[in-house]
């Protein structure tokens, strides 16, 4: 199998050419700047490394970001692969093809089909609140099989209790060569258990009034729906994730690091999911 790696000018940039010397690489040399582009590995950042695989014999692509801890991932035809669609392919391998067990954790804001997944395989499963200090504190005291977050950190059993980039590319790797599969293939057999699903994320930049002023309407329940999605119920770990279905969701959090107000959605399918975020800026906007 072939696979590429873009460092983002990062940390990992001497790992997988020194593990996966036939790799394809990018970005890997040195650059205290990052050619002016965040090394964060979401879709927008990477478009370079996935118009290479897109032109390239490649299987499968990792990205970290730039302390390597947090990983983006491309399918074969160049398409980006969530941190959620990543979480519940290590899930599947390493409880179906692996054998391993043990309680799964993940943030507030990751998918509901990791739920599905732990139902389905009969794993314990608890949720926390954002931020991988709250995942890891939980690795280190209880028998955690995964701790993964929407962002990209995720860590597993047998490892260190914090998030690694390169090791979970490298669990994917090696499950794509173990099982003789394509990326794309494996991901059918996780929609086969909890069904196909597409999750977005629009940051809105707001003055800090408009954003009180949204957090306080959602705490007092003002929103009863976003367009034509009514809220069925509402779960408040940490922020506010409003239920359509047991299918659809939207979450609105202040980021706890940037001066934005998060707005997050799962649905069926990207069409949907983008349909409730423009929903919900309408509705919180007005």
């Amino acid at each position: 199998m072939n696979f590429a790696y873009d460092a983002m000018y990062g940390a990992g940039r001497n790992i997988i050419s020194s593990l996966l010397p036939n790799a394809v690489l990018l970005h890997c040399d040195n650059n205290p700047g990052f050619n002016e582009v965040a090394p964060e590995p979401i879709h927008r950042n990477l478009k370079e490394f996935s118009k290479l695989i897109k032109n390239s014999d490649i299987d499968c692509g990792l990205a970290t970001d730039g302390d390597a801890d947090r990983i983006g991932l491309y399918d074969s035809e160049g398409n980006f692969v969530d941190a959620h669609h990543i979480i519940l392919l290590l899930i599947h391998y390493l409880v179906k093809y692996k054998n391993w067990n043990g309680k799964i954790v993940t943030a507030f804001s990751c998918s509901v089909k990791v739920a599905q997944i732990c139902e389905h395989y009969n794993l314990d499963h608890e949720i926390v609140k954002i931020g991988f200090k709250h995942i890891a504190g939980k690795m280190i005291t209880e028998d955690v099989l995964l701790g993964g977050e929407e962002s990209g950190g995720i860590a597993t059993k047998g490892h260190i209790p914090e998030r690694d980039g390169l090791w979970m590319g490298l669990t994917l790797f090696e499950f794509m060569a173990k099982s003789g599969k394509k990326l794309n293939d494996l991901i059918n057999e996780v929609y086969e258990i909890v069904g196909s699903f597409a999750f977005e994320r629009i940051d809105l930049h707001l003055d800090n009034a408009q954003k009180l002023n949204i957090i306080d309407n959602c705490k007092n329940n003002y929103y009863q729906s976003f367009g034509k999605y009514k809220v069925q119920r509402v779960e408040t770990i940490d922020g506010f994730k409003f239920f359509f279905d047991e299918n659809k969701w939207l979450m609105i959090r202040p980021s706890g690091t940037e001066p934005v107000l998060r707005t997050y959605s799962e649905a069926e399918t990207q069409e949907i999911a983008l349909d409730i975020l423009k929903s919900t800026q309408d509705t919180i906007l007005k």
